[in-house]
């Protein structure tokens, strides 16, 4: 895809919306508009998840993914998904199963997002991102309304992959190629100071990758 002049939707959490970031210039997306010469729609909202909340509330911080995909420019001409961090870190939809299709669990709402996605977006490009590492990513996850045990980051990862690979959705895994282990300690320093949430050159690599693997496609 050649990029210049194109017009990008990222949808995502916190990181997305620039956190970790000394101002609103050095977040990825503003970055990736001005490297790669494209216009950015930040649709990043910090502390929401891909899956759909119990209970649900009107707060800005319930509007999960499958909700604000909805608003997105439908004109845009590729899509970037990143997310998947807080369904693990502080969500309360059970992981679910892979022949889920409602937003309530995980799995589910991966199917709601990237099917809406491909009817949508049919002949434009659509990036899905899978999580950043992050300090304390195998902490288990226990919820009460699933079977299959104990849940790390990885878990969710993994769903994200699963559900992309149903779709034949192009994956950048940063989980596994970002170059960000944060228990790394120069890593920690330079690139992820909180564990979680990139600094300027951090977020400086998540804009070099996105849109390299955009042109790729």
């Amino acid at each position: 895809m050649e990029l210049r002049g194109k017009t990008i939707n990222v949808i995502g959490d916190s990181i997305t919306q620039g956190a970790g970031a000394s101002s609103p210039e050095t977040c990825y997306c503003a970055v990736l508009a001005d490297m790669f010469s494209v216009k950015v729609n930040n649709y990043g909202v910090g502390g929401t998840r891909i899956a759909r909340q119990n209970p649900y509330t009107d707060d800005p911080y319930d509007q999960d993914f499958c909700l604000r995909v909805r608003d997105m420019d439908k004109n845009a001409d590729a899509v970037v998904v990143f997310g998947g961090t807080n369904d693990y870190g502080h969500g309360n939809a059970p992981l679910g199963k892979m022949s889920d299709r409602t937003p309530a669990t995980f799995y589910g709402a991966c199917h709601d997002l990237m099917n809406y996605l491909v009817e949508n977006y049919t002949d434009k490009p659509i990036l899905i991102c899978t999580p950043l590492r992050c300090h304390g990513e195998n902490n288990p996850r226990m919820d009460e309304a699933d079977t299959m045990g104990p849940k790390t980051l990885l878990t969710y990862r993994n769903a994200i992959l699963e559900v992309a690979l149903y779709y034949s959705l192009p994956v950048l895994d940063l989980y596994a190629v970002s170059g960000m282990q944060p228990e790394l300690q120069v890593v920690r320093e330079r690139l992820m100071p909180d564990g979680l949430h990139p600094s300027d050159a951090g977020h400086r690599i998540l804009a070099r990758k996105i849109g390299m693997a955009l042109q790729m496609l």
